[in-house]
């Protein structure tokens, strides 16, 4: 059986996609890459999975800071299993006004969202060429798209991880691998929990939803909700004394 990798083992929304993956393919293996912990590592995720119909939950020992050992970490699981899905869905949110006054903070974000992203994308798409086949699904946001002073650090680390992937499926364009960048807005998750709320928030199944439909539509990009689409076109053609006066 095909296997499916979650980097980003604790995601709620990498998990939301996992279990919509295992609905069409179910008896798969399920990889939890994520970062260790003094308790027991992912046993509520172990136990979702199966109830979605995850024959077999692995956890797999990931640090996104230890980039050294991410091509390692993915060789390791091709070695072992052929990857049917990959799901890039690890990331940090972290202070937004820390962000651009504190140089680690700073560094934090973009080492995880940008500079791991993109290893670990190059390392997938070199492990799915050998076998031909696969599809790498990475989490990027809004926020991206067209970068807001409310959160320009991390708007930042999502543009290039986004641009990466966008491209990375053009040029592995007939190689059996396909890409789906997966951009939502806010989504209910632990990520923002306790932050002021914002419009137009999903639920982390809205994502995987939109996801599926995405890989079945062979798209490239899918925007959650979808309205978000027309509506960063549109924001980009905003001249940027505008963009700045918008509300944040």
């Amino acid at each position: 059986m095909s296997a499916i990798l979650l980097l980003g083992g604790r995601s709620g929304i990498g998990l939301a996609i996992v279990e919509a993956l295992l609905s069409e393919t179910p008896g798969a293996t399920v990889l939890l890459a994520q970062r260790p912990r003094p308790e027991a590592p992912g046993s509520d995720a172990e136990e979702r999975l199966r109830a979605a119909g995850a024959a077999e939950v692995e956890v797999v020992d990931f640090d996104a800071t230890a980039l050294e050992t991410h091509a390692t970490l993915v060789e390791g699981v091709f070695a072992e299993h052929e990857v049917s899905h990959a799901v890039v869905a690890f990331g940090v949110l972290g202070n937004q006004e820390e962000a651009w006054t504190e140089v680690a903070a700073a560094q934090r974000l973009l080492t995880v969202n940008s500079t791991a992203a993109v290893g670990i994308g190059v390392a997938l798409a070199n492990a799915m060429r050998r076998q031909a086949s696969g599809n790498i699904i990475a989490l990027s946001s809004v926020a991206g798209v067209r970068v807001r002073r409310s959160n320009f650090v991390y708007g930042a680390s999502k543009a290039a991880m986004d641009a990466f992937y966008l491209n990375l499926g053009a040029a592995l364009e007939g190689s059996g691998v396909r890409v789906l960048v997966v951009r939502p807005g806010a989504v209910a998750t632990g990520m923002i929990a306790g932050n002021k709320p914002v419009a137009f928030t999903v639920e982390a199944s809205q994502v995987a939803e939109a996801t599926m439909r995405g890989l079945a539509a062979g798209k490239d990009v899918v925007h959650v909700p979808s309205l978000f689409g027309p509506g960063m076109a549109l924001a980009g053609l905003l001249p940027r004394a505008l963009w700045r006066r918008l509300p944040v």
